[in-house]
């Protein structure tokens, strides 16, 4: 294999301020696995991979007030959930999971779950001043995904009265799902939940160890690169989820950063076998047609050639969270059937 040829990466200007604002227009496919039913329907060829196994835990009274250690290390006790705001999807997956999705009072206007996309209220990251938006949705709770976005709002909106806990994503899923359970007074139910979580990516990782190959797979998003199209890097979710199920994420090896854009002769030095896309990401591509416009290079690819693109749900995918378990095991098995597949083609 030729050695890839990229252009240096795009790097993402992440904003790092909030400010509240209208709720968003549209919604996105839902994740129907091993099923292809209205909108949903793919393209022929193409694959839909998804776990359903989601874990839950039936609903219980909370144990509050609690104090938790927030992950920019200051002790918060909290007292009312009942509006909380949060940072990402990955709080609203767990919250889910608890029985608590009526408690989501506002939430990002790019979110992928439904339980997000109907939140009261919404809000968007920009350049503006972020606290006086945060504090006029009048929340009883902020928890925070990301130390990066939301430390520097945290001591601001904590002088504000503002009750403000963060739990980074960048941290193993069952550790995030034991914290941000204990945040709703539910650390026992956390704990099943982490368990359940581990025992799936466990099995995914079992699943990986019997592959007699590692397929290439690229990870494509219509955002992220100020709006460009991008490809998944190292540090992503889906990053991990690829590696963990069995897959080269490619990448990887073109060390892109983050979600960064890389060129065309760039794809195509590294030879992708699949190309994995998300369900949003897709809807906001325009469908095969955007996808294939805003990638052209793609075609001459292995994964082009073949016309091998699977769907994947944002929450397994992207959303690192009450959802990567299920997922990694999907796509484990996904990949498993692929590497038998490439292994028994001519020539291989």
């Amino acid at each position: 294999m030729s050695e890839p040829r990229v252009l240096a990466p795009l790097l993402i200007a992440l904003a790092c301020t909030l400010t509240a604002c209208a709720p968003p227009s549209g919604d996105a496919p839902s994740a129907v696995a091993a099923a292809q039913s209205g909108d949903a329907v793919l393209p022929e060829g193409w694959q839909r991979v998804a776990g359903t196994d989601i874990p839950r835990v039936a609903r219980s009274p909370q144990a509050l007030p609690v104090t938790v250690r927030s992950d920019d290390g200051v002790d918060v006790t909290v007292t009312d959930t009942a509006r909380t705001i949060v940072g990402n999807d990955d709080i609203v997956m767990v919250m889910d999971s608890l029985g608590l999705a009526e408690q989501v009072f506002a939430a990002p206007t790019n979110s992928v779950t439904a339980t997000g996309r109907n939140a009261p209220h919404h809000f968007l990251f920009n350049r503006t001043t972020g606290v006086e938006g945060i504090l006029s949705l009048d929340g009883t709770l902020f928890v925070g995904n990301s130390l990066r976005r939301h430390g520097k709002l945290a001591q601001p909106l904590r002088d504000a009265g503002q009750t403000l806990v963060i739990v980074d994503e960048l941290q193993p899923i069952p550790d995030k799902v034991r914290k941000l359970a204990a945040v709703f007074g539910h650390a026992d139910e956390g704990e099943q939940l982490a368990a359940q979580v581990q025992q799936q990516l466990d099995e995914a990782a079992r699943i990986a160890a019997t592959h007699t190959r590692k397929p290439r797979v690229i990870h494509i998003s219509a955002t992220g690169g100020g709006g460009s199209p991008t490809v998944g890097g190292a540090d992503t979710a889906a990053a991990g989820l690829i590696r963990l199920a069995g897959g080269i994420n490619v990448g990887d090896e073109a060390k892109v950063a983050n979600y960064s854009q890389l060129s065309n002769e760039g794809i195509v030095a590294v030879e992708p076998e699949v190309i994995l896309v998300s369900e949003d990401d897709l809807r906001v591509f325009g469908g095969e047609p955007g996808l294939w416009k805003a990638y052209p290079s793609l075609k001459q690819t292995p994964a082009g050639f073949a016309n091998r693109v699977w769907v994947m749900p944002d929450t397994q995918l992207k959303v690192s969270s009450i959802g990567g378990g299920a997922g990694a095991v999907a796509l484990a098995q996904a990949l498993a059937a692929l590497a038998a597949e490439l292994d028994a083609a001519p020539g291989a």
